[in-house]
């Protein structure tokens, strides 16, 4: 990644933010506060709030008012009717469920809604003849905003000061290339700066502006892909269809049975239909989610969008940037190496062997260093180096006469000078791959200490003028300087552990191809020691594909090329998350499955990524990838046991249509069973610790189970109340009682499978539940509020056998499909 103003072949100076094209032009004062005051009080204020969140409104309406929540609402209104209202309680159950869900997206939004304040950036408007810092709310029509490399256009306006100002418009248009803009250009809302600085007057803002119109594109809770959430939609949407000819079946039959009690007919059709709705399941995604963000924002990492959690579950490879990621911002300048005469192009002598001298260098740089007002950590290392070297703008010293900021299109920068002997020259600062012909003797020297992983830019001198169409065409190359990155402290680690969780990780960077290997080198990357030089990437794309696929460190590489190369990776199945903090960035953040953003980072990069480091703390990703898995693993577990139920209840509800018995259980009694095989443990599951790396089929996964688990606990339980029911056909009570301790053994037999492999809270989990459902049988006023009572042992001893031959059918499926998933099947 690159820091805004800064790529890594960098570079030279870059203008002054709040400077005209040349020094001592007359500079605008901007509006003042009386003006402002007006402009307030007529409304014309960019007044359009940046949303990280859903309203509460929307969290409410969209956790209530959902098609599964209606199912469940009409059969507890059923119940209310024919009572009694103990039969009623899954509907307490859903109302504590919807509950939950609203409870923790507020959490979510809490923490959303601080994070995005925290990460917003304030852009500089001129206001009273004085730079001054406001929040995007703040801005009002006709201010004078500022703009800097990295910077967005939050509003928009008419360019008043440009000095090689250029705008990247690939958000809004779609062209990479970016627009040089002039005074009296207009710019729009969206776009960001690459280049030069100036300043703009704001022409319209609020729901005028651009930005406005990309509000559905800004919501942080825009769903991203997510086969989680469309699996379990598809899933659902089965369910719909399959329950209404059940439903319809049930009523006829339990009415034709219960001839003289409709009442009873009612509640046990109830009874029949409500185990069906996987109702917890979508909420319990939804909390998942929510709880992912929450934990991940108290590590300062803002999650925009909610399914991004589980994007990141899917990633199985990192594109990263050296700049930012693998090293730190600060650099040091350790040497200055002035080029002899053998360094320089054959035949072509210098012209003045006194621009050689070391004092005319450091002169040269200290006067690029103070014409850049925005210094990059590259520049930054030359001003604390020389910045105080080469005279000021007085007689005797170096003058500025124009500057050319750094373009990542020519990879230098540069300054006109009118030098102390009265020369006037234009300096050139940048990449010496590119200011040098290929086979220069000078290059060989470059690799060299770029192999060491030093950064390494030339300085030349042109008598060109710097607005010419080629400033380097004649360049006079003088010195290389040579410049050393720190390398972050988590780097070495961070990378180890992507590579013990089989994540592979690609450095993708603007810096020399054998620079960005030595550091790669350094820290232990794997491939490493082949980097390739972006510049002769194949343009055909497979042959692309092939490449990205089999190496490991890439150079020189281009915006355009970044992105194709996140393209090339996904077109071989790969899930790429890209980390990025520079503009040239954005792009490959925007394409990539999930784009990671610095928080220090152009405010650019951070409006397209869903994923936000506000500390900058590349070491924070393992943290990110762990909490993605532990979602959808966990979500993936749990899933299993509310679709076994669905399956059970569904074939129960066949069964007795076709034999024209009673349905063996009543509302309450699908309540206690669901709750304490299903919903209170899986709660629990969703939010333990799950490492394994999240792979595509999991509607196919989930069902492998839930079928098979669900027709084994269907069969034994009407195989148990149907015997039961030999026996005493008329205590329905009874039988009711033997099917609710059939069904309860073969349920928990399914969450302990589930729950593997074993720690001591699962297996209290587990031995907890057990214990909850004999307290329901034992105590009295409870099996009087349950109607559970078991009469003899013949019926009771009849089910545990059932359910134990029911756990050993369990074992067996479970076992082949571990063995299945072993061999890839």
């Amino acid at each position: 990644m690159t820091h805004p103003a800064e790529d890594t072949t960098d570079q030279g100076p870059t203008a002054p933010g709040a400077h005209p094209s040349r020094p001592g032009s007359e500079r605008r004062s901007g509006l003042t506060t009386a003006e402002v005051a007006e402009r307030i009080a007529n409304g014309q204020v960019n007044d359009v709030p940046v949303r990280s969140s859903r309203s509460l409104r929307e969290i409410v309406r969209a956790n209530v008012f959902t098609r599964f929540n209606a199912i469940i609402g009409v059969m507890f209104a059923i119940i209310l009717v024919v009572g009694p209202l103990q039969d009623g309680l899954f509907g307490l159950v859903i109302v504590a469920n919807t509950a939950i869900g609203i409870i923790q997206e507020l959490r979510a939004k809490k923490t959303l809604d601080g994070l995005a304040l925290i990460g917003e950036v304030k852009p500089q408007v001129r206001r009273d003849g004085t730079t001054q810092q406001i929040s995007v709310g703040e801005i009002v029509l006709d201010d004078t905003v500022l703009l800097g490399i990295g910077d967005k256009v939050v509003v928009d306006g008419l360019v008043t000061e440009a000095d090689g100002l250029e705008i990247d418009e690939s958000l809004l248009t779609g062209e990479p290339d970016p627009v040089l803009k002039q005074p009296g250009d207009e710019v729009m809302s969206g776009s960001f700066v690459v280049a030069g600085a100036g300043s703009f007057t704001a022409t319209k803002v609020g729901r005028q502006a651009y930005a406005a119109q990309l509000a559905e594109e800004a919501s942080r809770f825009t769903l991203v892909k997510s086969e989680l959430r469309s699996g379990i939609d598809s899933i659902l949407k089965f369910i719909t269809w399959l329950l209404i000819p059940t439903a319809i079946g049930l009523i006829v039959s339990q009415l034709a049975v219960e001839k003289h009690d409709w009442r009873e007919a009612v509640r046990r059709m109830v009874a029949g239909i409500v185990p069906m709705v996987p109702e917890g399941l979508v909420l319990l995604t939804s909390v998942a989610f929510a709880i992912g963000v929450v934990r991940l924002g108290r590590k300062q990492c803002l999650v925009q969008e909610l399914p991004a959690i589980e994007g990141l579950a899917r990633v199985d490879t990192v594109c990263l940037d050296k700049t930012g990621t693998l090293t730190e911002g600060g650099m040091d300048l350790v040497e200055l190496r002035p080029l002899t005469e053998e360094g320089l192009r054959p035949g072509a002598p210098l012209a003045n062997h006194v621009l050689a001298d070391r004092e005319v260098l450091t002169g040269a740089l200290g006067a690029m260093g103070r014409a850049d007002s925005r210094p990059n950590p590259s520049m930054q290392a030359v001003i604390d180096a020389y910045g105080g070297q080469g005279g000021g703008q007085g007689e005797g010293g170096w003058r500025v006469l124009e500057a050319m900021p750094f373009s990542s299109a020519r990879k230098w920068s540069g300054v006109q000078l009118l030098e102390p002997q009265g020369g006037e020259a234009s300096w050139l600062l940048g990449a010496p791959d590119v200011l040098l012909p290929a086979g220069h003797p000078a290059l060989a020297e470059v690799d060299e200490l770029g192999a060491q992983g030093l950064r390494v830019l030339l300085l030349g001198r042109s008598p060109l003028a710097l607005d010419s169409p080629d400033p380097a065409a004649q360049l006079e190359p003088l010195a290389l300087v040579v410049l050393r990155q720190r390398l972050r402290e988590d780097a070495a680690g961070t990378l180890a552990y992507f590579e013990s969780q089989r994540v592979e990780a690609k450095v993708i960077s603007g810096d020399s191809a054998v620079s960005v290997g030595a550091v790669a080198a350094h820290l232990g990357l794997p491939g490493a020691d082949h980097p390739l030089d972006a510049r002769t990437l194949p343009t055909d794309a497979e042959a692309l594909a092939e490449t990205a696929d089999r190496t490991t460190v890439f150079g020189r590489v281009t915006p355009q090329q970044k992105r194709d190369l996140v393209g090339a990776l996904q077109s071989r199945g790969r899930t790429v998350a890209m980390t990025g903090d520079g503009v040239n960035d954005v792009l490959a953040l925007k394409d990539a499955d999930i784009g990671v953003a610095m928080g220090s980072g152009s405010e650019a990069t951070r409006a397209v990524a869903q994923i936000v480091l506000l500390d900058d703390s590349f070491a924070t990703l393992p943290s990110v990838v762990a909490e993605g898995r532990r979602v959808i693993g966990n979500i993936e577990r749990v899933a299993g046991l509310f679709l076994v139920k669905t399956v059970y209840s569904v074939l129960l509800a066949l069964l007795v249509v076709f034999t024209h018995m009673p349905y063996p259980f009543l509302p309450r009694h699908s309540t206690v069973l669901s709750s304490l095989t299903i919903g209170i443990p899986a709660f629990f599951l969703a939010l333990a610790p799950n490492n394994e790396r999240a792979r595509t089929g999991f509607v196919r996964r989930v069902l492998r189970l839930a079928v098979p688990g669900g027709v084994i606990a269907g069969a034994a339980t009407f195989t148990a109340y149907a015997l039961a029911r030999a026996n005493h056909a008329t205590e329905l009570k009874a039988d009711t009682s033997v099917a609710t301790l059939t069904l309860f053994l073969v349920a928990i037999w399914v969450l302990a499978i589930v729950a593997r492999p074993y720690t001591w809270w699962r297996l209290a989990l587990i031995g907890t539940m057990g214990g909850a459902f004999a307290l329901v049988l034992i105590v009295p006023w409870l099996s009087d509020f349950f109607q559970l009572e078991l009469a003899g042992t013949r019926d009771p001893w009849t089910g545990v056998a059932i359910a134990v031959v029911a756990g050993l059918l369990l074992e067996i499926v479970s076992r082949v499909l571990k063995r299945q998933a072993q061999n890839g099947g």
